[in-house]
């Protein structure tokens, strides 16, 4: 057996000298420290102690120990982020300084049913234990980090969304005004054919000036859609119209387009969360505290 980088460790320690023993479902690592030659045991959660705070557990108590180590049976380190878990599962080799001591964890299948069925009781037991005791707090410190975060959005969006009403009042305005001034010309141009058939000219010289002012407007219309990608349509074009007044009085007035909606989109978000927050609590017993919030 051999290191990482190829110089041999000068012990190999049989692997009855590293035992370990599930006790009230955890297992027990006993190992002789190198410094007082007596036996210790540790006692790790395999699944939350890491190799490494285990190895560092075993440094800890021994401050004779330069060198804590886990290698795989082919040779290959183990990493100090491997859960033990994972590690118990197979055999593997422990080096302390230059001692290598051979491991074979027990399968932890011949552990039996009625052992297994205990400790499956016991963690529903402290499952819900837990939840009783701190859900609800958690609940309440979640749904106050929201709300506070609400009225910080709210404080944020207010002087935008005054800004923003002035600018969609000035926009509308200026649409309004557009759509009278077409009709206005619109009148204008059919007085005026009016005027020029019955009493300057005849329909016969009037007909195709018509004809090329109908012609001349399908045209404008084609030319619309090849710009826009979108058909002349009355409600659409308004739409369009006042957007572009609004974005131009934007521009102008130093209105942020894209914070205002970042923080609309902000706003949607904290309120959702409040909502699905607040729902399991409606359905347990009322909780003053956050009802004087409401």
């Amino acid at each position: 057996w051999r290191g990482r980088r190829g110089a041999p460790y000068s012990t190999l320690v049989p692997s009855d000298e590293v035992t370990i023993n599930y006790r009230h479902g955890l297992p027990v690592i006993t190992l002789t420290l190198p410094t007082r030659s007596e036996r210790c045991q540790f006692t790790v959660k395999p699944v939350v102690t890491t190799v490494g705070a285990f190895l560092q557990d075993v440094q800890r108590e021994d401050k004779g120990i330069g060198r804590a180590e886990v290698f795989a049976t082919d040779g290959s380190k183990v990493s100090d982020a491997t859960l033990m878990e994972v590690l118990l599962m197979n055999d593997f080799k422990l080096v302390i300084n230059d001692t290598v001591y051979g491991v074979s964890p027990p399968v932890k299948d011949k552990l039996s049913s009625e052992h297994v069925t205990e400790m499956e009781d016991i963690k529903s037991v402290v499952h819900r234990l837990f939840v009783a005791l701190h859900l609800e707090d958690h609940q309440i410190r979640k749904e106050r980090e929201l709300l506070q975060k609400l009225d910080h959005l709210k404080e944020e969006l207010l002087p935008l969304e005054q800004m923003k009403a002035r600018i969609m009042d000035s926009a509308d305005a200026k649409t309004s005004r557009l759509l009278w001034v077409g009709l206005a010309l619109m009148s204008t141009q059919g007085g005026a054919l009016a005027w020029l058939t019955w009493w300057v000219y005849s329909w016969d010289i009037m007909e195709p000036v018509t004809y090329f002012i109908t012609y001349g407007s399908a045209m404008a219309f084609y030319a619309y859609f090849v710009l826009t990608k979108q058909d002349y349509i009355y409600p659409q074009a308004k739409d369009r119209q006042f957007l572009h007044y609004f974005y131009r009085k934007s521009k102008k007035q130093h209105f942020n387009v894209e914070r205002y909606n970042k923080l609309k989109d902000d706003l949607a978000e904290v309120e959702e969360s409040l909502r699905r927050l607040r729902q399991p609590l409606h359905l347990r017993l009322p909780i003053q505290e956050i009802s004087d919030k409401d």
